[in-house]
């Protein structure tokens, strides 16, 4: 009746178990070992242990990845989490596990829980975004995740921002060894940069919402430079493959403003005499990405 997800993210790991009513019913969080491979398996190894400890039986585990696992060679690449690239990162956990897991990117997890019972619910065509320490994207049609020929379907953090002003070219260079990537203007990181650039003050995402909800001019305007980004890369997105419904997670997507503000953006760039899509926040809140990590294994797959 239970099923195991893991949630791999930049600065913690999260593991769930929910039961056959979709009900978390064991959580735990801890933080990820920084730069730190060997580390990061052994988390999950005690994390997964520590679970299935407490519901008092083995079961299947699900896990959700930065970047995807290469098909021609079964390695780890794309991860903003740079130590696990060209890692059998799937081969080692099954081994630490002692058990087959089954292994996402952390968007696609994301868009699959919201997609099976979330925001995205009864719609066809859901988009993930995740807004965190990374920027990625994932795509579910049907209930189904789209990974794409060469795994990387959704990933709309690493193309070019879209529409780009003088002042946003070349861009701020991007781990990927590009510069002006949509994750170099969009991350949560890239948020608190791009007000230090402008403003010489270092401040976190939510400190500069805050601020700018309460009539701070500079942060009010590096909330707009963000807004209007992000209208940008999702309007691209639109002209695509024109989701349903675009569902934001991670830590910048608490930012309320941009549910109202982005929808009136992106209608300057998207090609339609109308937009129907609807841009909404995560039914499931920051336990969506663990919870589609479990939904990687239907109903009727327990161990």
């Amino acid at each position: 009746m239970f099923r195991i997800g893991v949630d791999l993210g930049g600065t913690k790991i999260e593991g769930a178990t929910i039961d056959g009513s979709a009900a978390v019913r064991v959580r735990r969080r801890v933080a990820t070992p920084t730069g730190n491979y060997r580390g990061t398996i052994e988390t999950i190894r005690r994390l997964v242990a520590e679970i299935e400890r407490e519901i008092g039986q083995s079961t299947s585990v699900g896990i959700g990845m930065p970047g995807a696992i290469s098909p021609r060679t079964g390695m780890v690449k794309n991860a903003n989490s740079t130590c696990l690239i060209g890692r059998p990162l799937q081969d080692d956990l099954e081994a630490a596990l002692d058990r087959p897991i089954r292994l996402a990117n952390d968007a696609n997890c994301f868009a699959l829980s919201e997609a099976t019972d979330g925001a995205g619910a009864g719609m066809d065509n859901v988009f993930g975004v995740i807004l965190g320490t990374g920027v990625g994207g994932g795509i579910a049609i049907g209930k189904r995740i789209l990974a794409g020929a060469n795994a990387i379907a959704g990933e709309w953090g690493h193309n070019p921002l879209p529409w780009p002003g003088p002042d946003e070219i070349p861009g701020p260079p991007c781990y990927c060894g590009r510069s002006g990537c949509i994750e170099t203007f969009l991350s949560g990181p890239a948020l608190a940069a791009d007000h230090y650039r402008y403003c010489g003050h270092h401040l976190g995402a939510s400190e500069i919402a805050d601020l700018a909800r309460r009539g701070d001019t500079e942060c009010g305007a590096t909330l707009g430079r963000y807004t209007d980004r992000l209208a940008r890369g999702l309007a691209a997105v639109i002209n695509l493959i024109d989701p349903d419904v675009i569902v934001l997670g991670g830590g910048v997507s608490g930012i309320a403003a941009l549910y109202e503000q982005v929808p009136l953006l992106w209608r300057r760039y998207v090609f339609s005499d109308q937009v129907a899509t609807r841009l909404l926040p995560p039914a499931h809140g920051d336990s969506s990405g663990v919870r589609g990590a479990a939904w990687l294994w239907p109903p009727g797959a327990e161990r």
